[in-house]
């Protein structure tokens, strides 16, 4: 039995990153081998293990072949003879196929010179079976966001081809949004759509935002929400950012997007064009957007539509600056408007009616008050 390191963490460690999470690889094992040291089997459609100490994965050495359309109509195979190379050659990119034995860390095993396309910055597929897994396609355009590699013209071809051929539409909704969620936390994010829209994937996986010329405002919003380090609500608001409302419906709907994203894109399409010329509103025009946004009760969801009015103006230097006075300017608003003590002005009305304009104009006061303070500094 021979144990090796393989996959993601070897790559990593090989690009001077930090190493998250490491993957095992046993080759002349069996199930009953591992159960008898102590690991706890854990898969469901091919042996996987977790290590009686670390709790680490550990496979057993796999070969795979295609029983079906789409990303899971696979059959997997593992058996003692199953040898190193047999496994890393079902993986997707050569990036990814490199190995290190646990008891040589010094040795690197590339069969698929792996090590030779981390240096070129390109990402290539192993093998032609990449074409039999879809989602290959969406972490091929993730990992571009990541590392910023280009893609290989072969692959590149195959993923082109499989997108005409129509495997990509065998994709569902659940796959698409766990790499897209991921994507769009990537350092460049953007990429990962340029890639998709280069391929033909686009326009079949989220045509709501293809093809990418169509939205390239809203690319390079999120690129700027990636620069400032956003949370993945505020990106995903900020991919959606120049959709009306029914485009931002059928994207949310066909990607199954959670709901703060969702609810945080939808305030953005209502309000976006408000937020935008924020700098030309009154204490009563922002009194009413804060009220009809719901920044009274969801002042950090509230801010996070700022952020995203904020990545959306700042295209330029000039309309940085802009940007940033206008996010500067709702901030305060919003904190004047929270400001003021509601239960405290109901004491001293008796009618519900007079209470709420007692309530309104005291909050239009204080963030008058705000705006003179703010265009002070």
């Amino acid at each position: 039995m021979k144990i090796y390191r393989v996959g993601g963490s070897v790559r990593d460690e090989l690009l001077g990153l930090a190493v998250a999470d490491r993957d095992y690889v046993i080759v002349g094992a069996t199930p009953q081998a591992l159960v008898d040291q102590g690991f706890r089997p854990v898969g469901k459609d091919f042996p996987v293990f977790l290590h009686p100490q670390t709790q680490e994965e550990y496979a057993l050495a796999r070969t795979e072949r295609k029983t079906a359309p789409g990303y899971a109509g696979f059959a997997f195979h593992a058996a003692p003879d199953v040898t190193l190379e047999q496994d890393l050659a079902r993986r997707d990119f050569t990036i990814n196929a490199m190995a290190v034995p646990v008891a040589d860390t010094a040795t690197l095993i590339d069969p698929f010179h792996g090590a030779d396309d981390l240096k070129a910055g390109l990402l290539r597929h192993v093998s032609p079976a990449f074409a039999e897994d879809p989602v290959r396609i969406l972490r091929c355009a993730r990992f571009a966001a990541r590392f910023g590699f280009a893609i290989a013209p072969e692959t590149m071809a195959l993923m082109r081809a499989m997108s005409a051929n129509g495997e990509v539409d065998a994709l569902v909704p659940e796959r698409v949004w766990q790499e897209l969620a991921r994507g769009l936390m990537e350092p460049a994010p953007g990429k990962m759509f340029a890639v998709l829209d280069s391929c033909g994937a686009l326009v079949k996986v989220l045509p709501e935002i293809a093809p990418y010329q169509s939205c390239a405002r809203n690319f390079s919003a999120l690129e700027r929400a990636a620069q400032l380090k956003l949370s993945l609500p505020e990106r995903f608001a900020a991919l959606a950012g120049t959709l009306d409302e029914a485009r931002l419906a059928a994207l949310v709907a066909r990607a199954r997007v959670p709901n703060d994203c969702r609810d945080l894109a939808q305030l953005n399409a209502r309000h976006g064009a408000t937020l935008a010329n924020a700098a030309q509103l009154d204490a009563p025009a922002l009194a009413d957007l804060i009220q009809a946004a719901d920044g009274l009760r969801q002042e950090a969801r509230f801010l996070s539509l700022i952020a995203v009015a904020h990545v959306f103006g700042a295209g330029n230097a000039a309309s940085a600056e802009a940007a940033k006075a206008s996010a500067k300017r709702l901030t305060a608003a919003l904190g004047a408007a929270r400001a003021v003590h509601a239960g405290a002005i109901a004491k001293q009305h008796a009618d519900p009616q007079a209470i709420a304009a007692a309530v309104k104009a005291a909050r239009i006061t204080a963030i008058a008050l705000a705006m003179a303070v703010t265009q002070q500094l």
